[in-house]
């Protein structure tokens, strides 16, 4: 009988016997990415970020996986639950902690269920409920998981959706006028115009991947990284460190956009890189007009061009992403709810959501930048 344990630390398991677990495509399930977040600093019980890896073992071999954290807030999530932390606690009941299968402080779709067959999730996602109501936390979700992954769960498992704006490359396209010659005119003037002002401004660019890297360049875009949070007064979770680290560990996923005046840096974006896609995730810098569309969007939709990617997720939210070529793709999320009460009463709750999702994301489309006919939206 396969036996179930929940793992406080990654680094428990060797990083060979991880990655055996999914195919390598997506660079935030690495051993490497997710143990090098427990190792320097970045996830602190303080913040509500416990590991508790849920795991399936045949004897001393690892068998099956999710990702995953016992959380005391939402925070660093990216699926808004707070209404329902309320009506629990309105009614009296506790609903931290609670169990999330994800990748920190990540919006990023990936696998989360690491097993061989439907029936194998299936069966990891049973125990996984089980396990969670026999300890007494209130709920278990599962974030960003992907399309094929949901026939493995079961009707109880709440299904939530919502929007996020990706560049996608359907036509071949080979250049930025490539994909620029698929817009209006309106856009495509827009975002040339955008560009040649800030190319005017003196502004060039440098980009490293991580065993490219100097320790200045790692330095200078922890530093913007820094400011960007410091600007909105939040805290900052990933340390110098476990830059130091990725550059380290993960020397072609880690891939830095650094802008330069006179040869300085000035702002930088900070991406992974999986197989056929790049993912934004932090940016930091000057307030040059134009700077952050050019650092965050243009620069990596001509990366993906020159290096045969063909989608680059700039991470959540975002409508002016929009008129920048980033059209509308929906992202998913499972949640199981011990309580039954709470549980039928969310059913109808995540219909309703759903169908204003699938609205917002028809209005979206209409606004496509695109011409009809080249590029599929969908």
């Amino acid at each position: 009988m396969p036996d179930p344990r929940f793992l406080h630390r990654l680094s428990d398991v060797p990083a060979a016997a991880w990655d055996a677990l999914h195919d390598g495509r997506n660079p935030f399930l690495s051993h490497a990415f997710l143990a090098g977040l427990e190792e320097h600093g970045c996830l602190r019980p303080e913040w509500g970020w416990r590991p508790r890896h849920f795991t399936l073992w045949e004897g001393d071999a690892l068998v099956a996986a999710i990702p995953g954290y016992l959380k005391d807030n939402s925070h660093g999530e990216f699926v808004f639950d707070h209404a329902w932390a309320h009506a629990y606690a309105q009614h009296g009941l506790d609903y931290f902690p609670k169990w999330l299968g994800a990748v920190p402080y990540s919006p990023v779709t990936g696998p989360r269920v690491l097993a061989r067959t439907t029936e194998d999730r299936g069966a990891l996602l049973a125990l996984l409920a089980g396990e969670v109501a026999r300890l007494g936390w209130s709920s278990a979700h599962v974030n960003f998981h992907p399309a094929d992954e949901d026939p493995a769960f079961s009707p109880d498992w709440l299904l939530r959706e919502d929007i996020q704006f990706q560049w996608h490359n359907p036509g071949g396209w080979q250049t930025f006028d490539d994909f620029l010659g698929a817009m209006d005119h309106k856009h495509r003037k827009n975002i040339r115009q955008e560009r040649a002002k800030l190319a005017r401004s003196g502004v060039t660019y440098r980009i490293v991947q991580g065993d490219e890297a100097t320790e200045a360049d790692l330095r200078a875009m922890h530093g913007f990284y820094l400011q960007t949070f410091a600007e909105y007064g939040n805290s900052p979770a990933l340390t110098l460190p476990f830059l130091q680290h990725l550059a380290r560990t993960m020397p072609r996923a880690l891939v830095i956009f650094l802008a330069l005046i006179d040869g300085e840096p000035v702002a930088g974006a900070l991406c992974l890189r999986g197989t056929d896609t790049l993912y934004g995730r932090y940016w930091g810098g000057a307030t040059l007009p134009g700077l952050h569309f050019e650092t965050c969007y243009y620069q990596g939709i001509a990366y993906c061009l020159r290096e045969g990617l063909t989608r680059f997720e700039p991470g959540a939210q975002g409508e002016h992403k929009l008129a920048r070529g980033f059209l509308p793709h929906t992202v998913r999320s499972r949640h199981w709810i011990a309580e039954p009460a709470f549980a039928e009463a969310l059913v109808a709750w995540c219909a309703q959501e759903r169908v204003e999702v699938a609205h917002y994301a028809r209005v979206l489309a209409a606004h496509s930048p695109f011409k009809a006919d080249k590029v599929d939206p969908a």
